[in-house]
C-alpha cells in the first residue's frame, strides 16, 4: 500500500463566550472615551463595524470577567491563559484524535505553539498529564512564530514521520489574544483590539494512505520588516505591535512566496482547488486576492472563518483548512496552506488530497 505524510483529521476548540462586533463597539466606546482620543474612538468604531467580522471568542466567563481584563493584573494574565490555552488546546487535540480514529496513548510526539503567554514548563506537558498521553513521548513547545506559527508546528511533524513512519505527530496551535490587551491611541492596537479573539486547533501527522498528503512546503523570513508585526514588552506587560503598512507588505512578499512554493511542483496559482488563507484581516485577504488573482469561491473559508472567529493568531489558518476538510477536498485536488506573522515571516504548504 502506498503511504505519505498526510495531515490524518484535525481539530478545532473555542471558549464558549461569544461577542458580537456590535456589543464590543458599546463597550469600548464606554469604558475608553476618557483614555482614547476622539479619532481613535472613531477609528474603534470604524473596525468594530467592518463587514468583516462579526463575532469573536473570548477567554473568559462571562461579561463580568471581560469587563475586568481592562485592568487585569499580570498574575491574574498568566493564570487565565494557563487555564484556558490547556483547556481549549486538550479540547481540539481530543477532536482531532477522535476524527482520525486514534487514543491519546497512540501519540508518539507532542508539539504545541504559542505567542500570546509563556508557561515553563510547556502546555506540552500539561496536555500529556491531562490527556493520559504516555510520560516518555518528546514534546516541543515552540515559540515566537506569531500568526504563521501552525506551520512550522507541521513541518517539524512532518521531518518527524518522514524519519520514521511509525511515528504520530499531535500538532497543537493555541492563542489566547485577550491575555495581551493592551489599549491607548496606537493604530495598531486599536486595530488588533478589533479583530483578535482566541482559540486553539490541532492536526494528526502520520504515514497513511489517505488523508492530505504533504508534498512541498517553504518558510520565508524578512528581518527588515520585524517592527511592522511582532509582540513587544512595554511595562512588563506583552502587547501586539501593528503597522498600518501592513497590508502593501503582505501584497509585495505572499503572493511571490507563493508562486515560488508552487513552482516547486511546476504549478501556477490557477492549478489550485483549494485555499486555505490566515485571514489577518480583510484589506490583508484582498492583497492577496488581487495579486493571484483568486475568486470569491477560492476564498470562502478564509472569509467565512475572519467572519465568525476574528483573527486567533496561530490557530486561525488550521480553522480554515478544518473547515475545508468538513466539506471534503476534490479528489486528487492541490491544497494551498499559506500564514504570515511575526518577524515577518511566511510559512505554506502545498498539499494534495488522496481520501
Amino acid at each position: 500500500m502506498n503511504t505519505k505524510t498526510v495531515i490524518k483529521a484535525t481539530g478545532i476548540a473555542t471558549p464558549p463566550f461569544v461577542l458580537s462586533q456590535e456589543a464590543c463597539d458599546t463597550i469600548m466606546a464606554e469604558y475608553f472615551r476618557e483614555e482614547l482620543s476622539v479619532r481613535s474612538l472613531e477609528v474603534l468604531h470604524k473596525v468594530l463595524q467592518h463587514k468583516s467580522v462579526r463575532t469573536r471568542h473570548m477567554a473568559v466567563q462571562d461579561m463580568g470577567e471581560l469587563l475586568t481584563v481592562k485592568n487585569e493584573d499580570p498574575d491574574c494574565r498568566i493564570a487565565r491563559f494557563t487555564e484556558w490555552s490547556i483547556r481549549l488546546a486538550a479540547e481540539a487535540l481530543g477532536q482531532a484524535l477522535s476524527r482520525a480514529g486514534l487514543s491519546a496513548g497512540a501519540v508518539t510526539a507532542l508539539i504545541v505553539n504559542t505567542c500570546t503567554g509563556y508557561l515553563c514548563p510547556g502546555i506540552a506537558t500539561y496536555l500529556i498529564e491531562r490527556m493520559g498521553m504516555r510520560r516518555t513521548i518528546p514534546v516541543y513547545d515552540l515559540v515566537g512564530s506569531g500568526c504563521g506559527g501552525a506551520i512550522p508546528n507541521i513541518q517539524l511533524a512532518d521531518r518527524i514521520v518522514r524519519s520514521d513512519a511509525a511515528e504520530i505527530v499531535a500538532c497543537v496551535s493555541v492563542e489566547i489574544s485577550t491575555a495581551t490587551f493592551e489599549m491607548d491611541n496606537d493604530m495598531g492596537l486599536l486595530v488588533s483590539n478589533a479583530i483578535f479573539a482566541d482559540g486553539a486547533a490541532a492536526a494528526i501527522v502520520c504515514s497513511a494512505s489517505r488523508g492530505l498528503s504533504l508534498e512541498a512546503t517553504a518558510s520565508g523570513y524578512y528581518p527588515e520588516l520585524r517592527e511592522a508585526v511582532r509582540f513587544v514588552h512595554r511595562k512588563g506587560r506583552l502587547q501586539n505591535q501593528l503597522d498600518a503598512q501592513l497590508p502593501k507588505e503582505i501584497r509585495k512578499t505572499v503572493p511571490p512566496f507563493i508562486r515560488s512554493l508552487l513552482a516547486q511542483r511546476n504549478l501556477v496559482p490557477e492549478s489550485v482547488r483549494h485555499w486555505a488563507l490566515h485571514p489577518g484581516g480583510d484589506r490583508i485577504i484582498g492583497a492577496i486576492q488581487e495579486e493571484l488573482n483568486l475568486t470569491e469561491d477560492d476564498l470562502t473559508h478564509t472569509r467565512d472563518i475572519l467572519s465568525r472567529y476574528g483573527n486567533m493568531s496561530s490557530p486561525t489558518v488550521l480553522f480554515v483548512l478544518d473547515a475545508l476538510m468538513k466539506q471534503g477536498l476534490d479528489h486528487d485536488a492541490w491544497c494551498m496552506m499559506v500564514a504570515y506573522g511575526a518577524g515577518m515571516s511566511i510559512h505554506g504548504y502545498l498539499m494534495k488530497n488522496s481520501a
